[in-house]
């Protein structure tokens, strides 16, 4: 079976798994816990990033590598276009979407948590002690303050981020106000991409994703709730409602050992 070495609350491992559910794979997930999991990830695939996919003898890192290698060794259900012009606008509007999207997104929840506590914990790994979880749910919105200012979330980011992502949503409801997908008929990856980048907009509702019951469906309130950009969110919960699946289980692991300290990954 495939093993999907994750981050739950990465949206680069929800892509993954978007396309994963897409095509019909069953696979594995492995939840990076604290400790000596990132050192696994090193020695599996030379670097630490999640996410990290496994088929047999074969470790790929890195989310559109990813789907790359899927499309070639399971073809069926293809995710990138064959023909030209569609190939092209496809693998622009992914990249896209992992960029601007996704980084405008991240810091729009650095905002969400300076609002919100809820959303600092449900970033914790599932094997964080208790008293951890209690200790940073505690942290002073000042302090979340300051580590945005040190991640580039700046007020003024933030502002620009949000006007940033309104115009991108806008964008995209006129596009798929008159077709089903953002290239036609048929998602490719530029949909999966799309709509895994906006999941820290709006974390989607049902249990499709193992987190905290009182995150779902939340994120920036402006996006969410503004009405230009209904036909966007209406296509999402579609396409979510259509190909993703909810998790049979979650395995805890990427460890061969132990630690009492949170594991320290980045997150691409």
């Amino acid at each position: 079976m495939l093993e999907l070495y994750q981050f739950e609350l990465s949206h680069y491992c929800e892509k993954v798994r978007l396309i994963l559910d897409y095509k019909g794979l069953a696979y594995r997930k492995i939840e990076i816990t604290p400790g000596i999991g990132q050192l696994d990830i090193f020695r599996m695939s030379g670097q630490r990033q999640v996410p990290v996919l496994k088929d047999g003898n074969e470790v790929i890192a890195d989310s559109t590598e990813i789907a790359f290698y899927l499309d070639r060794k399971y073809p069926e259900r293809p995710l990138i276009p064959t023909e030209p012009q569609r190939r092209s606008q496809c693998l622009i509007l992914e990249q896209w979407a992992d960029d601007s999207v996704g980084i405008n997104a991240r810091k729009l929840l650095i905002s969400a948590v300076g609002q919100d506590s809820t959303f600092l914990t449900s970033a914790l790994p599932s094997g964080t002690p208790g008293f951890l979880r209690n200790l940073v749910q505690s942290v002073p919105r000042e302090a979340i303050d300051l580590v945005g200012f040190g991640a580039g979330a700046s007020p003024d980011a933030i502002k620009s981020a949000r006007k940033e992502m309104h115009r991108s949503l806008e964008s995209l409801s006129e596009m798929l106000r008159d077709q089903p997908y953002l290239l036609g008929d048929q998602p490719t990856l530029a949909d999966f991409a799309v709509a895994a980048m906006t999941m820290y907009v709006k974390f989607p509702i049902g249990s499709y994703l193992e987190l905290p019951a009182a995150i779902k469906g939340k994120g920036t309130i402006e996006l969410i709730n503004d009405p230009l950009l209904k036909p966007f969110w209406d296509w999402r919960d579609r396409l979510y409602a259509d190909f993703r699946k909810a998790p049979l289980t979650a395995t805890a692991g990427a460890t061969s050992g132990s630690s009492s300290g949170p594991t320290s990954i980045n997150i691409d």
